[in-house]
């Protein structure tokens, strides 16, 4: 079964933005083409999970992960929008299913036990934040992750225009992750209003990875929208 090797997250290319590709935009009826696609392009395959409560939709289940784990090698990264009832179960059911780094809420109450319990696995975890949410709730997480990834429009909810205060809460939260302690790779990514009008801005504020929807999935040209975004410069 394809796997990424055990260094991938701290061999991912710097100097760059990286290209997170959403699987909610992908064409859900050809998936394996959409894969195929974008295997060229994509540094890490995201895929969103949604419980209905905690986010309004629901999306996706530990046998896509699987199935996507048997045709790629890309690092498959799952975002949990889970209740804290089914936080602990859904982080068992997704890397039991092949992921590779795992994302919770920092809002979660059992935010500390989900990250301890995606490390059990030997996986990389992270947290979001909702765009509301003061940045300071990912201090007492923050030594213990590799990825922090902030939502720049509501939860859960496609084609929304990007919030004005995102790109500043991307540049606050490279200084808050700058501060801890210096034991890992750590990476901040921004999520929702994801526009090429809009991306040139995250990144020049500090955001090291774009969560690509319709921008990566719906562009005419894709090696040409991938070096665009690889020639946008950062912090």
């Amino acid at each position: 079964m394809p796997k990424p090797n055990d260094t991938w997250f701290e061999t991912l290319p710097t100097g760059r933005c990286l290209a997170e590709f959403s699987m909610w935009s992908a064409d859900l009826c050809n998936m394996a083409a959409d894969l195929a696609r974008i295997e060229a392009h994509a540094d890490i395959l995201h895929i969103d999970v949604a419980d209905g409560l905690f986010a309004p939709a629901f999306l996706f289940f530990p046998d896509l992960v699987a199935a996507m784990r048997k045709l790629t090698a890309k690092p498959i990264h799952v975002h949990l929008m889970v209740e804290d009832a089914v936080l602990l179960s859904q982080i068992d059911q997704f890397a039991e299913a092949g992921a590779d780094l795992i994302s919770l809420h920092a809002e979660n109450a059992l935010a500390a036990e989900g990250v301890a319990r995606i490390h059990s696995y030997g996986l990389h975890a992270g947290a979001v934040l909702r765009v509301e949410s003061d940045l300071e709730i990912i201090a007492p997480l923050v030594d213990q992750l590799s990825m922090v990834t902030l939502l720049g429009t509501a939860i859960g909810v496609k084609g929304q225009g990007l919030n004005p205060a995102a790109p500043q809460r991307i540049q606050d939260m490279r200084a808050i992750v700058a501060k801890a302690a210096p034991t890992h790779r750590r990476i901040v990514a921004a999520d929702g209003g994801i526009r090429d009008t809009t991306v040139p801005t995250l990144v020049a504020h500090g955001a090291e990875t774009v969560v690509l929807g319709s921008l990566g999935f719906g562009a005419p040209d894709l090696a040409a929208r991938m070096a665009w975004l690889h020639g946008l410069k950062g912090v």
